[in-house]
């Protein structure tokens, strides 16, 4: 047995990001993964650019540890064979946009005729209703409707501005792997199959809400938020580079004029109280930077440290990977695949102390698995031959007897 999940199978037929990443966290906590893909090309980041030994970077980080079964869900016999898999499976996920489950026949009072107690897992962008149901989505859409655009530009008067990483998709993975962990349990202690729902959008406005929405929280009593604190990041140039320096207490307010060698900083009534630096903020982290301008990164860290100042070097994804602290955590690995070569990954963040996570495979190649898996539910080499011929199906190789 390896990993907290292991003995649990999913049936994976989601695309791009918000399924399968969030289908490759089970996978790498011991769950049996299959990936259900069109024979014309698979998962859409298949397709995508940095690419070695015919697999793309995109697809191989958000698709370790599963099994690719190529199935053509249009035929009549590449459907009843996903509805032959999901018999023994104990989850299945799905992110098309609504409506296209029930057309494909593969909605959940369908998949319930053949595997009752199912979670079934539906992943959407604006939601299942509402005037965007059928609106096309991409993360920049999300992140514009649920306003984190607005939130990173700081106040409601300035250029809203994307944030530079897929949040919405990344997060709604990880909500989604959470409340498929919670349904299983649920159902493990005696409840019953049932239906997980979740949107992109759901997924950061309540994301947002725990620290960005508080001048939404009082009915009533609302506040506009025109100006922000301040539009100095926390990001400060040194002689050789940037460190980031973030001082919160009176006493790690103290802690930097010590470090900075500026005591007349205590005097100063704009700096008086944790309420006044709030208030000045610009004014002190603008003579902030003016001095931390004057010497290099690692004498400012070092005097930063000495005083207990909360402190760090900015890094590039370069020197992230080679960062000592990374290299302890251990959270950076090496694998190898077997057409991509030698590869370098973030492993599993969470450690269980009895049921480790581990990588056991890398990404699949298109089809890789489909025999295999199919043989495993009961079908003949000749039947699995006769259903890629017939084109229900696709087998990376002719590895089956006709």
């Amino acid at each position: 047995m390896t990993g907290p999940l292991s003995g649990f199978k999913i049936v994976d037929v989601s695309t791009v990001i918000s399924g399968p990443h969030g289908t490759m966290l089970l996978a790498d906590q011991g769950a049996d993964v299959i990936k259900v893909e069109n024979p014309n090309g698979g998962d859409h980041t298949r397709e995508h650019p940095n690419r070695r030994g015919g697999l793309a970077a995109n697809y191989l980080n958000n698709n370790r540890n599963k099994r690719s079964v190529a199935l053509n869900l249009k035929h009549t016999r590449g459907l009843e064979a996903l509805l032959r898999l999901v018999e023994g499976a104990d989850v299945l996920v799905q992110n098309f946009r609504p409506g296209v489950a029930e057309r494909i026949g593969i909605d959940e009072d369908a998949v319930r005729e053949f595997a009752p107690e199912i979670i079934y897992v539906s992943i959407s962008g604006f939601g299942e209703s509402g005037p965007y149901v059928s609106k096309p989505v991409y993360d920049p859409l999300v992140q514009a409707v649920s306003g984190l655009t607005t939130i990173q530009a700081g106040s409601n008067e300035a250029r809203p501005r994307l944030v530079r990483t897929i949040v919405p998709d990344k997060l709604t993975a990880i909500v989604a792997s959470q409340a498929i962990t919670a349904a299983l349990l649920s159902r493990e202690r005696g409840g019953k199959g049932q239906h997980v729902r979740l949107s992109m959008l759901d997924a950061v406005v309540a994301f947002l809400w725990g620290s960005d929405m508080g001048s939404q929280t009082f009915i009533g009593n609302e506040l506009p938020q025109v100006e922000a604190a301040s539009f100095i990041d926390l990001i400060y140039e040194t002689t050789d580079g940037y460190i980031s320096v973030a001082v919160q207490t009176d006493r790690q307010w103290q802690a930097l004029t010590r470090a900075l060698n500026c005591p007349q900083w205590l005097e100063d009534e704009r700096f008086g109280t944790a309420g006044l630096r709030q208030q000045n903020i610009d004014a002190r982290l603008q003579l902030t930077q003016e001095v931390l301008k004057t010497k290099s990164g690692g004498e400012w860290l070092e005097r930063l440290e000495a005083e207990g100042v909360p402190c760090a070097p900015v890094l590039t994804r370069g020197q992230m990977i080679s960062h000592p602290q990374v290299i302890e955590n251990g959270i950076v690995i090496e694998t190898e695949h077997p057409v991509a070569g030698r590869l370098r990954q973030a492993g599993a963040a969470a450690r269980f102390s009895r049921t480790p996570t581990s990588i056991r495979r890398g990404a699949p190649r298109l089809g890789e698995d489909t025999a295999s898996v199919l043989r495993e539910i009961g079908y003949s080499d000749r039947e699995i031959y006769a259903l890629a011929e017939d084109g229900a199906i696709a087998l990376m190789e002719q590895e089956v007897v006709q």
